[in-house]
């Protein structure tokens, strides 16, 4: 079968759709995936095709309007109306994405925008596709964006409603798309976006480990908890040798790190950051990423890297600190190590509790809460639990044994088959 994937945004929203394509490729089907042309070289050297797509999301978003709408800051309804016009033009190259490859199954993330209806237009089957719990209503917890709350079973359910209106502020756009590029009747403007036009349900990949958070009995079939989808490091990458040698110096630090997250208020962060080591008395790793932690002056017991592979560093610390972003989550649960996050915003918070609630980690700290005498505590209470480290090696192993990919691959395959058959 031929395949085409959508997603937008950084490289941590790629990076699973990529070990996705690997794993279907394996499985006998051509892949491309259609992102921001920033990413091109990446996914063409893990020899999956590209479909075109204009840079501009992830510049927007690594521009300072971009950084505070990911922080949670700025007036949204103009960050809104700045990114229409982007989400236009993506539209629009969406489709010409497909014309040219001509994909017989669709996969698309929800910042996709024309991806579900490009896949109406063919008459083939589409999947969405993300890696947290966002679109299926349940019982067993809220939507990850009330990460916070503890609502009650009717109260969980209902919390999924206003996902239907995550879309609404480019109805207009969708339907001009719909309209005037392929030709569909308009949608109302509150669609929900796990409905196709004709009312049959949008079969969903979550991409997350069902032991991290296991699978409600309320889910319907349509709804499949994988596993995550870890694109492993190039066999033959090899660290920097100042980092291998600040490793081998020592005992195992503590990571640091806010990925795409944090590059506004970075000077604050990082005297937070090295404040919270000294004081706990550990040795620590900060990775700068998008993130923007600036360490230019920094003593002997901390080593500042552009970034490392998560599946090889995260092996050699003793406890983890990051934003709570689901891919740096899954990444340091798998290496079986204590967790801290400091959420921003969006599903982070979400995270923190699920991770502190499994005793894989101390309560999350909110970015806005964020100090050295908090971290600090967190840090060595990560890094000198031995109850805490037990379990989290004990998660380690079960995510592990998981095959993320390898699932998500047969629910497409099948559903692929079905559809040739005209079943």
């Amino acid at each position: 079968m031929n395949i085409l994937v959508h997603t937008l945004g950084t490289q941590g929203d790629i990076q699973p759709f990529v070990a996705l394509g690997i794993g279907l490729q394996a499985a006998g089907h051509r892949v491309a995936i259609c992102t921001a042309e920033g990413f091109r070289p990446f996914i063409e050297a893990h020899g999956i095709g590209y479909a075109y797509l204009n840079n501009g999301i992830l510049d927007f978003m690594q521009a300072q309007a971009g950084q505070a709408a990911l922080e949670g800051r700025g007036n949204m309804l103009e960050l809104i109306r700045a990114a229409r016009p982007i989400m236009r033009r993506s539209m629009e190259e969406e489709w010409q994405a497909a014309q040219a490859v001509r994909p017989d199954v669709m996969i698309y993330h929800p910042k996709s925008l024309g991806a579900q209806h490009v896949a109406e237009k063919l008459g083939i089957p589409a999947f969405l596709a993300l890696p947290l719990p966002f679109y299926t209503p349940t019982a067993a917890f809220p939507n990850p964006v009330f990460g916070r709350l503890r609502l009650g079973g009717w109260f969980n359910r209902l919390s999924y409603r206003p996902m239907a209106w995550a879309t609404a502020m480019y109805a207009g756009d969708i339907n001009a798309f719909r309209v005037n590029t392929l030709g569909l009747p308009k949608r109302p403007r509150f669609a929900s976006p796990t409905t196709t036009a004709d009312g049959r349900p949008v079969p969903i990949l979550y991409a997350y480990s069902p032991s991290v958070l296991p699978v409600p009995p309320d889910y319907p079939p349509h709804a499949h908890v994988t596993g995550y989808w870890f694109l492993d490091r190039d066999p033959a990458w090899q660290p920097a040798p100042e980092l291998a040698r600040f490793l081998a110096s020592g005992p195992p630090p503590v990571y640091i790190g806010f990925g795409s997250m944090g590059g506004t208020d970075a000077a604050r962060r990082t005297e937070v950051a090295l404040g919270a080591l000294a004081r706990s008395g550990m040795r620590g790793v900060i990775a700068s990423g998008w993130g923007g932690l600036a360490a230019a002056d920094v003593p002997e017991t901390v080593h500042v890297i552009a970034s490392a592979p998560h599946d090889w560093l995260f092996e050699r610390v003793a406890a983890v600190v990051h934003h709570g972003g689901a891919g740096t989550t899954a990444a340091g649960l798998r290496a079986g190590r204590p967790t801290v996050i400091c959420p921003f915003i969006a599903d982070q918070p979400f995270w923190g509790r699920i991770v502190h609630d499994a005793g894989l980690g101390p309560a999350p700290i909110p970015q806005k809460r964020l100090t050295v005498e908090r971290l600090a505590a967190a840090i060595a209470a990560a890094a000198g639990d031995a109850g805490m480290a037990e379990r989290a090696a004990r998660m380690g192993a079960r995510i592990r044994a998981e095959d993320g990919v390898g699932v998500a691959v047969g629910v497409v395959s099948r559903a692929g088959a079905v559809s040739q058959r005209g079943g």
